[in-house]
């Protein structure tokens, strides 16, 4: 069924639902990792990579960055 979808409807999924969902499980693997054993190289290039595809994320799903505490003040 995969293939009767058109290139870009493809291509659009894997961004609209794919990306979003990577996203979610990286957090949650590099999340795990570090309440088993800290913060080490491993855990941070995996939130790294969630990072990466939560920039090129747009919608509902995504992730909204915190305030600054300078902003608050203001």
């Amino acid at each position: 069924m995969w293939a009767l979808f058109s290139r870009h409807l493809r291509v659009w999924l894997l961004l609209a639902v794919g990306a979003p969902l990577l996203a979610w499980l990286l957090g949650r693997v590099g999340d795990a990792i570090e309440r088993r054993r800290g913060p080490n190289t491993v855990s941070r290039i995996i939130h790294q990579g969630r990072r990466f595809l939560e920039r090129r994320v747009r919608g509902p799903l995504r992730r909204r960055e915190q305030p600054d505490a300078d902003r608050l003040a203001r």
